[in-house]
């Protein structure tokens, strides 16, 4: 696996918190990053079918088109009840505005009386401009409530609740969410293969 430390990094998402995420995990390394809206890099679709898929996708669309190495991210809420969904296509259930008060409600809706477990998946993709991609994947297991709580993070958080703990993703303070997320457990797989000791 390739050394990163030095590397000037694509962050290949047009999600505010996700970049705002991942940046704050890269930040005790050196690496430059530089998200792919301000490099005026456009979303190519998710047409894949698995958070791996839309990950390495979008990795390597930034990668081609920055000439740059690129880190994409694909996450989502997994419902086991509601047979797995919103899975890869949790940011679709927020609509075109990306209103996850929307997807939230729709997910209480649909869900009903039935069982509460859920989890967090996030994969990271790593692709450099000349093909070559590694894979990072990483969940975190909780229960889902309502009505949704805390207004910190972003997407789902303010209704998954950790296994362990009895605050939402939405109510913890930042660093403690980033210590035991789904894509802290991602990132410190990609830190293990990709950095050198700091």
């Amino acid at each position: 696996m390739r050394d990163l430390s030095g590397e000037r990094l694509v962050i290949a998402s047009h999600n505010p918190g996700k970049v705002a995420e991942i940046a704050e995990l890269l930040a005790p390394y050196r690496v430059d990053t530089i998200d792919a809206a301000a490099l005026g890099l456009s979303e190519p679709e998710e047409t894949g079918s698995s958070f791996e898929a839309n990950a390495a996708l979008k990795a390597h669309a930034a990668a081609t088109a920055s000439g740059l190495p690129a880190l994409a991210d694909d996450s989502g809420l997994v419902v086991p009840a509601l047979d797995g969904a919103p899975g890869i296509y949790s940011a679709r259930w927020a609509g075109p505005t990306k209103d996850f008060a929307v997807a939230m409600a729709r997910v209480h809706r649909e869900l009903g009386e039935r069982d509460r477990t859920a989890h967090f998946v996030a994969v990271l993709a790593l692709a450099w401009p000349d093909g070559e991609e590694a894979l990072f994947r990483g969940e975190v297991a909780g229960q889902l409530t309502s009505p949704p709580r805390g207004d910190r993070g972003f997407g789902y958080d303010p209704i998954f609740v950790p296994d362990g703990y009895d605050q939402s993703f939405g109510e913890m303070d930042p660093d403690r969410k980033y210590a035991i997320s789904h894509r802290a457990r991602a990132f410190a797989k990609l830190v293990a293969a990709c950095f050198r000791e700091r």
